[in-house]
């Protein structure tokens, strides 16, 4: 291709094709060589064994090598820089292959003929490669999640009462297994493609119970009123959620695998499939990214309103204010923490604990704490005389314990 490159966008990631020194100058160049990753072209012989021509397609393939990167905040700006549209626009020297739609890609090629590229089944081809480093890639990124919050899934997994949540400990060490026979052997034969797929059902259902699990923690919360019983049900949230979002993760992880395998299996076997179901995997895994950000916000929105009743009642209930905050802000960091390697942005920001001298000058706060210390102390016509005292007894107590914390 006389030292020019092909440069290809699925959304996820970002392939860089063509000679392979000019591949990794231009990738160096960019500062994303080592984070790139082979494509591996010569995955797609499969693809040519039915197709018009064979030789020439098999010849660029030999001659050209692909990396792939993942797309970040950096790599998207080549997609900006290099100027990559759909196809049909000026700049871009072929049309989308396949029907209009049926590839989500941005190209941006020489001009002129011969380009690997415009062989149609060589392009969906390296679109479905690409979703399978993207998945592997996100693999590795949910590794590290679970190594960083020292969860042993595995091992909490196997403990479970339910038989067969229990279950997934098995179905892992199956999948991890394909994976190995992929890795050593570049494809998924038979019985190890029988072997995973009747787990498919053990990580759905794992799934769907720590999802269920969200639920109803979402619930308790919600039905908890008193102060001092909501800061004991947020600190034990803080570990719950830690936990369920860690099945969560490791069931998304297996997931991921599972795709990457089906992936191989259809490249094998049925390689003019290889694009719909590429894309019919792409549109199943945003479907389970969405229904686990609306379980985690559905949760989240519970805890921040039981953050505004412990910010309401605050003169009477300072230690236990603060408890509910500081447990919700850990919560909230560990969804953070779980987001990230999904990819998913969360916008969270910390709930900041109010100040006892600033609830001391809000009529709200007094009403409150009066209503309180009223019932509590209600006896016959005194009720509005004790109420206030106690107010005033809890206040001047309180701010002594203030100043003593600020000074």
């Amino acid at each position: 291709m006389d030292n020019e490159i092909q440069l290809i966008s699925d959304g996820d990631g970002l392939a860089v094709i063509g000679n392979p020194t000019d591949v990794e100058r231009f990738l160096a160049s960019e500062g994303l060589l080592s984070l790139s990753k082979d494509l591996g072209l010569q995955r797609l012989g499969p693809l040519l064994r039915a197709g018009a021509g064979v030789a020439q397609a098999g010849s660029q393939i030999a001659a050209n090598s692909g990396r792939w990167v993942k797309l970040t905040e950096e790599s998207a700006q080549l997609v900006k820089k290099f100027g990559l549209m759909e196809s049909k626009t000026p700049g871009v020297s072929y049309a989308m292959a396949g029907k209009p739609g049926s590839i989500k890609s941005w190209l941006q090629i020489a001009k002129g003929t011969g380009s690997l590229l415009t062989n149609p089944a060589i392009l969906a081809g390296a679109a479905g490669i690409m979703a399978q480093l993207a998945r592997q890639h996100e693999m590795s990124e949910i590794k590290s999640y679970l190594a960083t919050i020292d969860k042993k899934v595995d091992d909490m997994l196997r403990a479970q009462k339910d038989a067969e949540l229990a279950k997934v400990f098995g179905a892992g060490l199956d999948i991890e297994s394909a994976m190995t026979v992929l890795e050593r052997t570049g494809r998924v034969d038979d019985d190890t493609w029988s072997t995973v797929q009747a787990r498919t059902h053990t990580i759905t259902d794992a799934l769907g119970w720590a999802l269920g699990r969200l639920d109803a923690l979402a619930e308790r919360v919600e039905s908890t009123t008193k102060i001092g019983d909501l800061a004991k049900m947020a600190k034990e949230a803080e570990s719950e959620v830690q936990e369920l979002l860690a099945v969560v993760a490791r069931c998304f992880e297996l997931q991921d695998a599972l795709d990457v395998l089906r992936l191989e299996r259809v490249l094998d076997e049925s390689p003019d499939e290889l694009d719909g179901r590429r894309l019919v995997l792409k549109d199943d895994r945003q479907k389970r990214r969405e229904l686990i950000s609306q379980k985690i916000e559905h949760l989240m929105a519970r805890m921040d309103a039981a953050a505004d009743t412990a910010n309401s009642n605050v003169l009477l209930h300072l230690p236990a204010h603060r408890a509910v905050v500081g447990s919700i802000n850990h919560v909230g960091i560990a969804v953070d923490n779980f987001h990230r390697p999904l990819g998913i942005e969360s916008g969270r920001h910390s709930l900041e604990a109010t100040r006892w001298w600033d609830a001391a000058r809000d009529s709200t706060q007094l009403k409150n704490a009066a209503a309180e210390a009223g019932r509590k102390a209600a006896i016959g016509a005194g009720v509005a005389v004790v109420g206030a005292a106690g107010v005033w007894a809890s206040r001047a107590a309180l701010a002594c314990e203030e100043r003593g914390e600020e000074e």
